[in-house]
């Protein structure tokens, strides 16, 4: 069952967010799992077909649990369509549209603001896996292999097609010179949160796609 904040033990402000948290909304897991703590690890490490998970989903994951314990509680609905958008709303940088929910929230005795405080960050979560939890995966270069030889694949396809066409163009006289050009086919990523564009080798090189948005780069936000 859900406890209010006002019944908080003192002893749980000596442990981390997530575990604060999981221990008051009372998050449950799959039953072939011991706790929260080791399913996260089971998700973000990954197992047999299970590919391994990153910081964000995991805490996208653990913040619309928090609110699935907080509804059942207040008799909300559940429904994963309502979760997904409460908790885009609640995340999201909209003031106007957060207070609305909130105020929704409040009719049915939910204190909105303090579900949004109770709230991690993908920071928090980071945290949480590598320094609470001890955990480690294995060196990215290892795990990446055939990732990268599938992009290198499709690139050379694409500049095999991209020669023929220029080739054919040349023949008909509608680009002179292009069956002799050079053909380079680079990849361009663009940041999920903002217009940053990097290329993929210089993504690949520094394991991130934008410095301000992305799981390694430290959050200032303490746990």
């Amino acid at each position: 069952m859900y406890i209010p904040h006002s019944e908080e033990r003192m002893s749980a402000e000596s442990r981390c967010k997530v575990e604060r948290n999981a221990e008051r909304y009372d998050l449950t897991v799959p039953s072939t799992h011991d706790s929260v703590d080791d399913y996260l690890l089971f998700r973000w490490l990954g197992h047999g077909d299970r590919a391994a998970e990153g910081y964000r989903s995991l805490t996208e994951w653990f913040n619309k649990r928090l609110l699935r314990a907080s509804y059942d509680e207040h008799g909300r609905e559940t429904l994963a369509t309502q979760l997904d958008a409460d908790h885009a709303i609640l995340t999201g940088d909209d003031d106007l549209e957060r207070a609305e929910l909130i105020d929704v929230l409040a009719a049915t005795g939910i204190d909105g603001e303090a579900l949004r405080d109770d709230m991690i960050s993908w920071g928090t979560m980071r945290n949480h896996l590598n320094d609470c939890l001890g955990g480690e995966k294995g060196s990215p270069e290892a795990r990446t292999d055939w990732e990268r030889e599938s992009v290198r694949i499709a690139r050379d396809r694409t500049a095999d097609r991209v020669r023929e066409a220029l080739g054919a163009l040349a023949s008909k006289d509608d680009l002179d010179g292009g069956e002799a050009a050079t053909v380079e086919v680079q990849v361009q990523l663009t940041c999920g949160e903002c217009p940053r564009r990097v290329p993929l080798d210089t993504a690949l090189d520094r394991e991130y796609v934008c410095a301000e948005h992305h799981d390694r780069v430290p959050s200032e936000e303490t746990p």
